[in-house]
């Protein structure tokens, strides 16, 4: 006979496991933060990638916390990464992408211990977090150099873009275009192609994982016509995506849309990696 799930919403139904090494950077260690439901019982559970925010170059896995808690309440088991953070001309990109879907490739190869299903993994990101996550479910490993992660994929299997840049070429000013010449290595003028190949609306395919984008009408840091772009691009190639306008700015700020990006992106995993 199975044993019945302790109720939603008890302190005690989310088990938190902080600080868990992923990877191993020229000595650094990278790591990440899970969120498992406490009641586990033998059934696999669908895994989230939480990505966090801040240019590429600030802030840490813990900004993904409420998220992590209440996707873990939900039945997943969240996965909150830190990635290299960009400054003083070191790390500079892909070595964010590499980070992100090595952590992808570490939850699939460790999904046993955490109860996950390989099979069924997600990626929600906020900000620069969102750029990461949508790249996760369009494009295959970069990086595969590490033998012990050989035969995983860094696919995730459905997205949630919450204010996330998606074109680097367009809305463009010369504090943005000093930053992503540093950032990607490279001047628009001069390699334009590399500057394509880390936003995401040329990486649309119709292979692309199903997308839940959700964007903020009064963003002044990135322009809801990005989100709009990458809508549009995805569903001229018949991807499954759904585009959720909400009268907020770029880190939203009521509570009402706070709590709609939650219930949307839960009823969204539920529809992609149940």
């Amino acid at each position: 006979m199975q044993s019945t799930p302790p109720p939603l919403g008890q302190a005690d139904t989310v088990t938190v496991k902080q600080d868990v090494t992923y990877a191993s950077i020229r000595g650094s260690d990278l790591h990440l933060d899970v969120y498992e439901p406490a009641y586990l019982g033998s059934q696999r559970r669908p895994a989230v990638i939480l990505i966090h925010g801040g240019a590429w170059s600030s802030f840490d896995k813990s900004t993904m916390r409420g998220m992590g808690q209440f996707l873990a309440l939900s039945g997943f088991v969240a996965f909150a990464v830190d990635y290299r953070l960009f400054h003083d001309n070191e790390n500079r990109w892909p070595a964010q992408l590499d980070d992100v879907q090595t952590a992808v490739r570490w939850v699939r190869a460790n999904a046993g211990i955490y109860g996950a299903d390989p099979d069924h993994i997600g990626a929600f990101g906020h900000s620069a977090g969102a750029q990461l996550a949508a790249l996760l479910g369009m494009e295959d490993t970069r990086d595969n150099s590490n033998p012990s992660l050989a035969k995983y994929s860094s696919r995730v299997q459905a997205v949630v873009d919450v204010s996330g840049p998606t074109d680097f070429t367009t809305d463009r000013d010369p504090d943005r275009d000093a930053f992503f010449t540093a950032f990607l290595g490279a001047d628009f003028a001069k390699q334009p192609e590399l500057w394509r190949d880390a936003s995401p609306v040329f990486h649309v395919g119709k292979s692309n994982a199903p997308f839940l984008i959700v964007h903020g009408t009064k963003d002044q840091d990135v322009p809801i016509s990005q989100a709009q772009e990458l809508y549009d691009k995805l569903h001229a190639a018949r991807v499954h995506v759904s585009f959720l306008k909400v009268e907020d700015v770029h880190t939203f700020e009521s509570q009402d849309n706070i709590r709609k990006l939650v219930d949307e992106t839960r009823d969204f995993f539920d529809r992609y990696l149940r």
